[in-house]
C-alpha cells in the first residue's frame, strides 16, 4: 500500500503527516510506503518547516531525509491513495491528475465522522503548528485501519 499527502508547499502539513502515519504504521506493523508532495513548486528541495521539525522531533519522528518535492503524473499511477489537506490541494490534484486516477484523490479530515470537510489549517499561515499537529493525529489511526483493512 502507498500513501502520498499533498500540500501547497510540501514543508508543513505533508511531510508532518507522512512522519507521523510512518511512525504510526511502524508501531502498529502496517507495511506501508509514504511519501508527500506539493502542488506548487516554490519550496522543492528544501526541508520541512523549522514549526514542522519541531513537531517531528517532539514527535520522535527523522525527518532528516525529508525534502519537498512536487507531485508528478507519475505519482498518480504509483500511490494507490493522494490524500490532500484542503479543498484547494483536491481542486489542484483533480485538474492534473489523470482522469483514471482521479478516485485515488481524497481530503484529509474525510475520514473523520462529522469532520468530512474539514481543512487542515496551513500552519506557514496560521503559525500554529500544535493545531495541524492535532488534527493529523486526530484522522491518523482511521487512515490507518483503512489501509490496513484494503491491504488484505
Amino acid at each position: 500500500m502507498k500513501i502520498l499527502f499533498v500540500c501547497l508547499g510540501n514543508i508543513c502539513r505533508s511531510p508532518m503527516a507522512e512522519g507521523l502515519l510512518r511512525k504510526r504504521a511502524a508501531e502498529r506493523d502496517i507495511p506501508l510506503t509514504v511519501d508527500s508532495a506539493a502542488t506548487s513548486r516554490w519550496e522543492v528541495g528544501n526541508p520541512p518547516y523549522p514549526g514542522t521539525q519541531e513537531v517531528l522531533r517532539k514527535a520522535g519522528v527523522d525527518f532528516s531525509m525529508m525534502r519537498a518535492r512536487q507531485i508528478t503524473e507519475d505519482d498518480f499511477y504509483r500511490f494507490d491513495y493522494i490524500i490532500g489537506m484542503d479543498q484547494n490541494n483536491l481542486q489542484d490534484l483533480k485538474a492534473i491528475a489523470p482522469k483514471e486516477t482521479k478516485e485515488k484523490i481524497f481530503l484529509y479530515m474525510n475520514i473523520v465522522p462529522g469532520k468530512e470537510q474539514t481543512a487542515i489549517p496551513d500552519p506557514w499561515y496560521t503559525g500554529d503548528f500544535q493545531e495541524t499537529y492535532e488534527m493529523l493525529t486526530e484522522g491518523l489511526d482511521k487512515w490507518l485501519d483503512l489501509f490496513e483493512k484494503d491491504a488484505k
